[in-house]
């Protein structure tokens, strides 16, 4: 297979290496963010602030996109359904990330100089493991030029849907503007931007 993955922001794997995830420190994936022309959108998570069955893991974005897959068409589950159906790069295995995963692409996809909120970020699946929220100035804005702001795939300046639902009304989203982790009604439209992943 192709080489590991060594600098942020590299082409691989269909699109652009975030990160890696895991479990204690432990990495067991390459996280790789689709290019912006073609894995982002703007969408509702579902068209009613309801329950989803599933959904609810951290870390497992694929496994909380095939349930919202499962729970309903793409008019019900916007969001799921456009990130599942996606194929690029002859990849067909993006998915909506998980809070988790979509913290990472921010801790390393920071597009901005903007002070970070520091309620947010405590991370155990980023590699290595974070026990304590962000600083102003950590996340940095991203070492990776075509990520930064204007950059050809920078992610906007706004708040980005995760799979991960927080209750039977709201799920999961992360500004990459300054970083804050915020629970939102899931009828509301915001950007998505598909992964997929790569086993270490």
């Amino acid at each position: 297979g192709e080489p590991a993955p060594t600098v942020i922001g590299q082409a691989y794997g269909g699109g652009y290496y975030a990160g890696q995830i895991g479990v204690s420190s432990v990495a067991t994936h390459y996280l790789v963010v689709g290019p912006v022309a073609s894995s982002q959108s703007t969408l509702q998570y579902k068209n009613a602030n309801t329950a989803a069955t599933g959904a609810d893991s951290d870390l497992d974005g694929p496994q909380n996109t095939a349930d919202l897959v499962a729970g309903g068409n793409s008019t019900v589950y916007p969001a799921g359904h456009f990130c599942n159906d996606l194929v690029i790069g002859g990849f067909s295995d993006w998915y909506l990330p998980a809070k988790n995963e979509l913290e990472v692409c921010y801790f390393n996809l920071k597009p901005n100089t903007t002070s970070n909120n520091t309620s947010s970020g405590i991370n155990p699946n980023a590699v290595p493991a974070r026990a304590s929220n962000y600083t102003t100035g950590t996340p940095a804005q991203t070492s990776s030029t075509d990520f930064r702001t204007t950059g050809a795939e920078d992610f906007a300046a706004d708040f980005y849907w995760s799979s991960t639902e927080s209750s039977a009304t709201q799920s999961w989203n992360q500004s990459f503007d300054y970083g804050r982790q915020f629970n939102a009604g899931k009828s509301n439209s915001y950007p998505v931007r598909a992964v997929r992943r790569v086993a270490v």
